[in-house]
């Protein structure tokens, strides 16, 4: 395992991988197809992988299938960090995050709890719980029902040491600078943005120094350019590859709710892996709209 403050310092600047999670035919998480999408992708370097995460389809997981991730990916990484989607109620975060270190893996992205909202004190005591509950780094996810403020989130990394990243999927600008400026070096900053190139230069000038990128999955040589030329500051680079590829690539997944997701898998399946359906609420591309991912990606790497 990674030590939390190390594993903070490898990505604080590097780009994060969010690996899909491919099903068999009779619906259960297929490893093989899994490890081979990650050997694909090793030669791509980036700062470490979250698995089972958002693009993961963590939503939809089991926990015993969130840990069988974990191996899968553990067994193929070699050195690279792996970091994996956490979450549910308190109780199930914390057997979860203690299944996941003893399943090798070198972090938590805490995604938010289910359903009900809480106040600051009950969102902070669900992340208190789960940092005490495992030597892992942790990483919260702000979005949705558990969205944290500067002011609680420093209070937190007072407490635990292991609370390392703060990765913000919310579009709150104020709140992010807020954080970055309160904590500083303290935690590493990560955007959570569904395609977060999008938004990067944006969060680039709220403290927000990196990001997690999903088309990673099926043209990794065109998200690694745009990270390239975003830490470069080449913002006229940046704006050529979101016209060329990011802002068509957005029309075919704003078709539908759900194709943040579903479009990433039909990517990865058009680079010839297999990847079986998306699992319900989401739903697969139409064969239409396959056929406009495969243009999109024709002769992009």
């Amino acid at each position: 395992m990674i030590a939390p403050d190390a594993l903070r310092e490898i990505i604080r600047h590097g780009l994060l991988s969010f690996p899909v999670t491919p099903f068999d035919t009779e619906d259960r998480f297929a490893p093989k197809p899994f490890q081979a999408h990650l050997e694909w992708l090793k030669p791509h370097k980036v700062a470490g992988l979250i698995v089972a995460g958002g693009t993961g389809e963590m939503f939809s997981l089991t926990p015993e299938e969130i840990v069988s991730v974990v191996r899968a990916a553990r067994e193929t990484a070699g050195d690279a960090p792996v970091i994996a989607g956490c979450g549910y109620g308190v109780r199930m975060a914390c057997d979860l995050a203690r299944a996941i270190e003893a399943a090798g893996g070198d972090g938590i992205l805490l995604l938010p709890h289910y359903l009900t909202e809480g106040p600051q004190e009950g969102v902070a005591n669900r992340i208190r719980a789960v940092c005490r509950a495992t030597k892992m780094a942790v990483i919260v996810y702000n979005r949705g029902q558990a969205r944290i403020s500067a002011e609680t989130l420093e209070q937190l990394a007072d407490e635990c040491p292991n609370l390392i990243g703060f990765k913000d999927g919310t579009g709150d600008i104020d709140n992010v600078r807020r954080v970055t400026v309160r904590l500083g070096d303290r935690l590493a900053y990560i955007g959570g943005m569904p395609t977060h190139e999008l938004f990067a230069q944006a969060y680039r000038g709220a403290g927000m120094a990196t990001y997690s990128s999903a088309v990673f999955n099926f043209v990794p040589e065109t998200a690694l350019e745009f990270h390239g030329a975003f830490l470069a500051g080449d913002d006229a680079r940046c704006e050529q590859l979101l016209k060329d590829f990011y802002y068509p690539f957005t029309k075919i997944r704003d078709r539908k709710p759900g194709y943040a997701v579903s479009a990433i898998k039909a990517g990865v399946a058009l680079r010839g892996f297999e990847t079986g359906h998306v699992r319900a609420p989401l739903t697969d591309l139409t064969g239409e709209e396959v056929d406009m991912m495969r243009e999109l990606i024709k002769g992009r790497n």
